[in-house]
């Protein structure tokens, strides 16, 4: 029997993912069929994404919002078409991208003019990655510019973290927002958080 299955992928932890999944339950798929990765799209070394292509057999779906989605490697997202559509004979939608819909346009011309946009797509995808990385640096080198700490923090935790955090934990900030408040990148914010609820947790072990 035919599956229809979805995959979801955001880069990090506190990005959204709810437009995904939307749009991947109206267009059909069940709650038990979708597969998400909160992973960069560097590569396809994805647990929930290679968890989905082992599920793959001939006759079933792969249904995606766009190819950005799916990855941001040029090459790689070449190879992995390749190998669900003509290796596992699964097919492969492309919601963002009709064209893309690998269950029509089985003739020559059409497989051509796929193909393309495939090809298209995918150097867009590895573009807009190295875009971002680019972004990065220049923040990088701002930062640094401004005198901002980019290293690990093995100082104590300063005292502007403690309200901030207090909003955090209220959901009133979110993780980018505090980071900003307190001049630090996400990853920073992220270590101090795991330094100061061990500290708390340690001390509550001696305690009892």
């Amino acid at each position: 029997m035919k599956n229809f299955y979805g995959y979801m992928r955001v880069s990090s932890l506190d990005q959204n993912v709810e437009r995904q999944r939307t749009e991947l339950l109206r267009w059909g798929i069940i709650e038990k069929n979708l597969f998400l990765d909160k992973l960069s799209g560097k590569d396809f070394n994805r647990p929930q994404y290679q968890k989905l292509k082992r599920k793959l057999k001939e006759g079933d779906v792969l249904v995606v919002k766009s190819i950005d989605r799916l990855g941001r490697n040029y090459d790689d997202i070449q190879v992995e078409w390749r190998e669900i559509v003509k290796s596992k004979k699964a097919d492969i939608v492309i919601l963002d991208m009709p064209i893309l819909d690998t269950r029509t346009n089985k003739d020559l011309i059409g497989t051509l003019i796929s193909d393309i946009v495939l090809q298209l797509l995918s150097y867009v995808a590895q573009a807009e990655r190295e875009n971002i990385r680019q972004r990065q640096a220049e923040g990088i080198a701002i930062a640094k510019a401004q005198g901002k700490h980019l290293g690990r923090f093995s100082t104590p935790i300063p005292e502007k973290f403690y309200p901030i955090y207090k909003k955090w934990t209220q959901h009133l900030y979110t993780l980018k927002t505090a980071s900003h408040e307190l001049g630090v990148t996400v990853s920073q914010f992220r270590t101090m958080i795991k330094k100061y609820e061990k500290s708390i947790s340690d001390k509550e072990k001696i305690e009892h």
